[in-house]
Parts: C-alpha cells; structure tokens; sequence
C-alpha cells in the first residue's frame, strides 16, 4: 500500500465522509480507498473519537499538535533502561539480543521492555562519538555468509582415513543430544597466524584455542586435544570440521580424546553453520587483515566468555552458558 502511517486533511475528509455516511464502514475498505493499511486507518479513527465521534478538523488539529510537542524517546525516560541497553552494547550484544534478553529478565516489569528497532532508531538519530562506536560494534556482518579467501584451494587436500559427515550420528542433526562439535580455524593477516574456534551444537557454547606458530598438524591436533579434555564425558561425542590439512592428524586427537572426527563435504560450509556463524561473529574481536599471534590464551578466552554470555535467540534468549550449566548440573546432580 501507498502512503506512511500520517494522514492528510484530504484524507481525513474522506474517513469522516465515508463514516458520516456509515459507521460501521470497515477500515479495510477505506484503507483500499485511501491506498493506505487498514491497520493505519484504525489506528487514526482509534485515536481521534472513534467511529461516530471522528472529524476530520479535530483529527488534522491534533496531528499538528502532537508534532511540535516534543516527545522523550523510550530510551531518554528510563534511566533504568537506557542503562541496561548500554550495558548489552558494551556486552557487543545486538539490539535484538538486549531486547530479548530484557523482556527475559524483567518478565512483569513493562518499563525495562524495549524493541530492537527502537535502539537501532535511537542510535542512528541521536548517537555521538562514543555511541556511534558502539552501534557500529552492535551491526552484524553486511554479509549472510563468512567467505575463506585466506586458504589456498591446494591447502585442502585429501585427508587419509577421514570419514565423511554422512557417517556421523544422525542424532547429531536436530541437536537434541548435546556434545556434537563444529570447529574450524580463523586466518590472521598474511595467512601467517591463527585461531581454532570450536562451538557446540545444541548449547551454541563456543571455545577458542590459540594455535601459535602455524598450522602444523600435530600442533593443532595436540592443543585441540588438550582443549576438548576439558569438558564432561557426555560432551565428547564429536567433532565436525572441513577439509583443512590442520586436521590430518585426527587419528591421534581421537585416540587422545576419544571423540571421533568427521570431515564436511568440499564447499560446503552450511554443514558446520553454527561454527560459521559464530566464525562471523568473531571477526568483531579480530578482524581480518590482523595478526591474530597478538591473542593470549587468556585473551580468547575472555572473548569467548563474552560470545556465551550473549542472549540467542535459537536458545529462546537465554544465553550459551546458561544452557550449558543447566545441563552439566543435570549430569552431575545425584
């Protein structure tokens, strides 16, 4: 339909007309006369008499009103909100995940309740330095897939003994049962240094390795070992990664660890998603162009504290860590 959510005084003219004749008349046929969603019509008669009480002068007389009466914003009347909405950009979480995450926290409290749209609003018409800074971090990728330019295609080579994602467990593929990985490596400036990332299917839980050096085989082998045995024996089930030579040595990581390895498809990045995104959402923390060598261990792990504190919206808004805690207790508890 033609037309914003503000009427003309032609248009209003026609919804009193139209009403004066019938006051039953439906929104919807005077949205059709007017080009407009009768959703806005509604709303127009709504706030102006009603039905039998509308007329055009008044409602033009209000309008006008209305737009020179200046108006706080949500986020400039609440102290308590606009706090907690900067405490979630600080967090790097999106607008939609402080949304979320606040309705989540504060269930029978309407003031803490705000849309993502009105904090991406907010932000575009009022933010200054700092808070243009921080919407920036809070946009996602321009792009709906991460695209690895950084490895030559010679890199992915046959790997022997490997065995295909076809052969994983196929309760693995609705995520019901946790303890099935997705990992991958992200490439620094040069393609000289690196990153191991892995993230867990069901809880979306994300760990980080560093990888110094380069990307020898039994480097990455060992230290992802070394990694994943860490964790409860009920989220040892798997492993998936692609076709990169770093995983050659996937024989002795299974042996170590006992969690088999199964290989993606080639060009098939969609088989790890969840690692893909979140490789995506890693590159707010090392874009790409840097050397990633600068990274302690310390250092990713305080970045992966943060990607598991962030409210997903596959988890209903609750965040990665809850999820995971929630089901360690479950395994532990007598």
């Amino acid at each position: 339909m033609a037309g914003g959510p503000l009427l003309s005084f032609e248009e209003r003219e026609l919804v009193s007309r139209e009403l004066s004749r019938n006051a039953r008349c439906s929104t919807r046929v005077l949205g059709t006369l007017l080009g407009r969603h009768h959703s806005t019509v509604a709303r127009e008669i709504a706030a102006n008499g009603g039905r039998r009480g509308y007329r055009a002068v008044r409602a033009q007389c209000r309008a006008a009103d209305n737009r020179r009466r200046p108006r706080l914003r949500k986020l400039e009347s609440s102290a308590r909100l606009h706090d907690a909405v900067n405490t979630g950009l600080r967090e790097k979480w999106s607008p939609r995940q402080i949304g979320r995450r606040l309705r989540l926290d504060h269930p029978d409290d309407p003031e803490m309740r705000v849309s993502h749209e009105t904090i991406y609003q907010s932000l575009y018409l009022q933010a200054r330095g700092e808070l243009r800074t921080q919407l920036k971090l809070a946009l996602r990728r321009g792009r709906v897939q991460r695209v690895d330019r950084t490895r030559p295609a010679a890199a992915r080579q046959y790997i022997k003994d490997m065995v295909r994602i076809s052969d994983r467990p196929k309760e693995a593929d609705d995520r019901a049962v946790p303890g099935f990985w997705e990992g991958d490596l992200i490439i620094g400036r040069g393609n000289a240094s690196q990153i191991a990332t892995l993230v867990e299917r069901t809880t979306r839980f994300v760990m980080l390795v560093r990888i110094p050096h380069d990307r020898n085989a039994q480097r990455v082998a060992t230290l992802l070992a070394r990694k994943m045995e860490t964790l409860p024996e009920f989220l040892r089930r798997s492993v998936t990664w692609d076709q990169g030579r770093e995983m050659a040595r996937h024989a002795y990581f299974t042996i170590r660890t006992g969690i088999p390895v199964y290989f993606c498809d080639p060009h098939s990045p969609w088989q790890r998603g969840s690692n893909e995104n979140t490789n995506g959402l890693l590159r707010q923390y090392f874009p790409k162009g840097t050397d990633l060598s600068v990274h302690t261990q310390a250092d990713l792990d305080k970045v992966a504290a943060e990607m598991n504190g962030r409210p997903r919206h596959t988890l209903d808004w609750r965040k990665p860590i809850e999820v995971y805690n929630d089901l360690v207790n479950t395994h532990t508890s007598p």
